[in-house]
Order: C-alpha cells, then sequence, then structure tokens
C-alpha cells in the first residue's frame, strides 16, 4: 500500500458506456436491493436513467437476483439467478446500462459473468479466496465490499488476490463497520486509506444506515441519515456512491428502512455533484 504521505493515483476503469476512478466525476450505483418483480425493476431502471441523464451523471444499475445473507429463512430472496439474470438482460437491452449484482457462490460466478459489468462480493464475502479469484478470473469488474469486521487496510489483501489473477479492473466498497450489536458506523479515514490501493472506492451510503438484525428476524436502517453520510463521503474525494432505492420503501421487500426513495433522489444526487466538483478540482 501507498505511503501516508504519497498522492493517490486511481486507476480509470471503463464499464461499459460508463468511466469510474482517475479523478472523473461522482459514478451513481443504484437500483432496488432485490428485483422484487420484473415490472417494477424496469420502471426503476427507466426512473434511474431519466434522472441521472437530467443531471449529467453515469449510472451502474444494481439488483439482487438472490439475497443469500438474509436475517431469517423466511425473508424474501429474490427470484433467483436465471429469473433475476432475464430481468437484468432486459435492462440491459432497453436502457443500455452497465449491470451490477452480486454472486454468492461458485457455481453462480460463470454465469453471472455472461451477462454482468460488474461481479459484486457481499461484505460477509470478501475473505472467501476462491470465490473472490475466480471472479477475479472472470476478466470482469470485481466490486468488493469491505467486510463490516474488516480494517479498511486489511483490503490490500483481497486486492492481492484479485491482481494475482491477473485482473486490476477492481472497485472496493465502504459499507461501515460493526459498532455493538445491531448498529453500523462509518470511519470516513477508510475511503481515502482504500483508494491507496490505485483502486476506485465507492461508499454504499443505504447499508452505511443499516441497522443489521435491528428488527430480530430483519435488518432495520435509518435512512434519515443517507444524506448527511453521502455529503460527508463525497467530500474526500471519492469515485462512487452506492445507493439502494425503491418506489415506496416502507413497502419493500429487503432493505426497505435504509432504502431512500426515488421521488427523494433528484435533490440529494444535485448536493453530491457540487460537493464533488468542488473536490474535484471542476468548479469554486
Amino acid at each position: 500500500m501507498r505511503s501516508e504521505g504519497e498522492s493517490q493515483v486511481v486507476n480509470e476503469i471503463a464499464i461499459g458506456n460508463v468511466t469510474i476512478g482517475g479523478n472523473r466525476p461522482l459514478v451513481l450505483i443504484a437500483g432496488p436491493c432485490v428485483i422484487e418483480n420484473e415490472a417494477e425493476t424496469l420502471r426503476c431502471a427507466e426512473r434511474l436513467k431519466a434522472i441521472t441523464s437530467e443531471l449529467g451523471m453515469q449510472l451502474i444499475f444494481k439488483a439482487s437476483y438472490d439475497k443469500a445473507n438474509r436475517t431469517s429463512v423466511s425473508a424474501f430472496r429474490g427470484p433467483g439467478m436465471a429469473e433475476g439474470l432475464r430481468i437484468l438482460a432486459r435492462v440491459k437491452q432497453e436502457y443500455d446500462l452497465p449491470l451490477l449484482s452480486d454472486i454468492h457462490g461458485l457455481e453462480q460466478v460463470a454465469p453471472a459473468a455472461e451477462l454482468l459489468d460488474v461481479l459484486q462480493i457481499p461484505a460477509f464475502l470478501c475473505r472467501q479466496t476462491d470465490l473472490v479469484v475466480a471472479a477475479g478470473r472472470t476478466g470482469r469488474v470485481v466490486n468488493v465490499k469491505k467486510g463490516q469486521f474488516l480494517a479498511p487496510w486489511d483490503m490490500e489483501n483481497v486486492v492481492g488476490k484479485l491482481r494475482a489473477t491477473g485482473n486490476d479492473r477492481i472497485v472496493l466498497t465502504e459499507r461501515g463497520a460493526s459498532f455493538g450489536y445491531n448498529n453500523l458506523v462509518v470511519d470516513m479515514r477508510s475511503l481515502p486509506i482504500m483508494r491507496r490501493t490505485g483502486c476506485p472506492v465507492v461508499f454504499d451510503a443505504t447499508h452505511s444506515v443499516q441497522l443489521p438484525g435491528g428488527q430480530g428476524g430483519s435488518s432495520g436502517g435509518q435512512r434519515e441519515f443517507v444524506e448527511f453520510l453521502g455529503r460527508a463521503a463525497v467530500a474526500t474525494g471519492i469515485d462512487g456512491i452506492f445507493m439502494e432505492v425503491h418506489e415506496e420503501p416502507d413497502k419493500a421487500l429487503c432493505d426497505g428502512p435504509n432504502s431512500v426513495r426515488l421521488a427523494d433522489l433528484t435533490d440529494l444526487l444535485g448536493q453530491l455533484l457540487a460537493i464533488d466538483a468542488i473536490v474535484k478540482g471542476r468548479k469554486g
């Protein structure tokens, strides 16, 4: 890892029609936590594309076809890989958006890589060497969420596993650290520390306000704090912001308490883009 005083030179990575890193403008990774149904997923993609096009912001569409790390065995997990990838293929075809989704097991890597532009390693699995290496070997961009149990400098080892496959198309995402029971806290120092790897760094503004397992059979969340943490993170000079969004978060089947209402997104993104422009020297 680069020394403390060394300037951060962050790789530029092309992801479909999006480029992230290299002091470029902030990129949005957004979508519903999980694919609830086809119609809603397509509406969300259409709305996100309209919002980001109006703001001149680049977008990567995110939705999970399976949420394998739910709190309860009875929790909604999504439509499964085959149906989920079919729906995501429609998003790509109809809206020309790069796609990101989670992989949870080795058997998912190859079929997911056929469609997805970004393979995401969930935070709980970021130390699973076989999964990380298999994702790296596909040549796809790999986004690794930093485990809630890891220090930011520990992500250098994860990056090393991926680079050992010959793949340097790596993105790292901060999503908060465990802080006692059912709570997370964000150490903003982690963002510049992880950027010393040379990898673009994303802040997950919605999972960082999650209260894991906080509702007994499901996780809670405090979406009212998304805007505050998001503004603070963008002020550090990060490369992307990750948000789970929903038309009606209180009715969402997964992560509703920490998801952002689509209706509230334009104003929030406008604030974040203004901060990003100042920090990266584009105005002011």
